[in-house]
């Protein structure tokens, strides 16, 4: 009888040791590491694509640039720049918002200058800055209610970077 009830608890001691291996599922927060290969072909698949004949929607229509940079305007760009931009930009590291240095060479200066003066049109009707406020995990970037003066001081001194 004591043989029995040994075989017995050594059985209930094997089976209980092997449900062990069954997932259990828990409340809160997971982080599943299989996936992050997905993720990235993902992320390059979704990429914003350059497109340097979107206008954009706003103001500023047919934008060129001089070939010589007005140092007083970005100046003032620079200014205006560091006092609202940076919160949210950098020139050559992505932060909230995209790094901004060669803007020009991924973006018509129409596109910039409508995205400046006023981002909440933008995000609601272009299709580049849809993708980019996807691609930013959807941080909104506000409106400044900055003059066209003030727009055009900005863009300049993006060409400066």
């Amino acid at each position: 009888m004591k043989k029995i009830l040994v075989v017995f608890a050594l059985g209930g001691l094997i089976i209980g040791c092997g449900e062990s291996k069954k997932e259990e599922k828990k409340e809160g927060f997971e982080m599943n590491r299989a996936k992050t290969a997905d993720k990235a072909t993902e992320a390059q698949a979704e990429s914003v694509p350059v497109d340097m004949d979107n206008e954009g929607v706003g103001p500023f229509k047919n934008i060129s640039f001089d070939s010589d940079i007005d140092q007083e305007l970005a100046s003032a760009g620079e200014a205006k720049f560091n006092t609202i931009c940076t919160a949210c930009h950098m020139a050559e590291k992505r932060m909230i918002g995209p790094a901004l240095k060669g803007v020009y060479e991924r973006r018509n200066p129409a596109w910039v200058m409508n995205m400046i003066i006023g981002p909440d049109k933008m995000l609601k009707e272009d299709p580049i800055a849809k993708a980019l406020l996807k691609e930013h995990n959807n941080a909104i970037m506000l409106n400044q209610n900055l003059s066209e003066d003030e727009t055009r001081q900005v863009a300049e001194y993006l060409r400066t970077l």
